[in-house]
């Protein structure tokens, strides 16, 4: 199976863009400014294209189909439009057992609302970047930066329609060193929300590196608070967990 690197080298960029926007239409995918900017990247450099992405085994569904609908399942998954699944685990009960020998003085209750409290917090940070990456789409697209939903250019979050490239984390300890290696030695720029080890934001960068000036932590919370209030589901909450009511 040809993976899409594979594909796009066997296509110059104009066979590419046809066969997407072809895609998108069988698909009812609208095909706008913001899918053809991030397309046109890994038309432009194929070691960009996702590699988990390949033609289906009986060659029915191109790779570059799989591409199109992967930018539409990111897109319709943000975290405006999420609907996020509790836990699929138990809690180990001997958390509860260690948390209760050292700090002797709590009680049954105490420590189970710990361990829903502690659950609660994994859930929100599982969608942290969710957010994150909606609030940037939202405030970057009228000046020329666009998403790319669904992971679909490798370790790139956002490009501009000038070909410029942005990896974006939320802590400074938050990069693999998948990512890391990409990124050597290209012209992508990597920018972290808040550094790990104090609290110290990092929006003027951002401002600086996008040429605007109105990206501030002020504006990012406001924003999740006005998501969750009109998608609550957004974040799940366990029927169980006493912090409910």
């Amino acid at each position: 199976m040809l993976n899409l690197q594979n594909v796009l080298n066997k296509l110059d960029p104009k066979q590419a863009l046809e066969q997407a926007v072809q895609a998108a239409e069988l698909h009812e995918v609208s095909w706008d400014e913001g899918i053809n900017a991030v397309f046109s990247v890994i038309t432009k450099d194929t070691a960009l294209a996702p590699t988990n992405v390949r033609n289906s085994k009986d060659g029915k569904i191109s790779a570059i189909e799989k591409w199109v609908l992967k930018y539409h399942r990111g897109f319709c998954g943000r975290a405006s439009q999420r609907v996020s699944n509790p836990p699929g685990t138990l809690a180990d009960p001997i958390i509860e057992s260690i948390i209760g020998a050292r700090l002797t003085h709590l009680n049954d209750d105490d420590l189970n609302k710990i361990s829903y409290a502690h659950r609660l917090g994994m859930s929100a940070e599982n969608i942290l970047g969710l957010f994150l990456e909606e609030y940037l789409a939202d405030n970057l697209s009228e000046f020329g930066w666009h998403c790319a939903w669904g992971e679909t250019v490798r370790s790139v979050d956002f490009v501009k329609e000038t070909g410029e490239l942005i990896q974006i984390k939320n802590r400074s300890n938050s990069e693999n060193s998948s990512s890391s290696r990409v990124r050597d030695g290209t012209l992508i720029k990597k920018w972290y929300r808040i550094e790990a080890s104090k609290v110290e934001y990092k929006w003027d960068l951002l401002n600086k590196m996008c040429g605007i000036g109105t990206l501030s932590e002020k504006q990012f919370v406001a924003f999740v608070h006005k998501i969750l209030k009109a998608n609550p589901r957004a974040l799940a909450v366990e029927s169980r967990n006493p912090w409910k009511s």
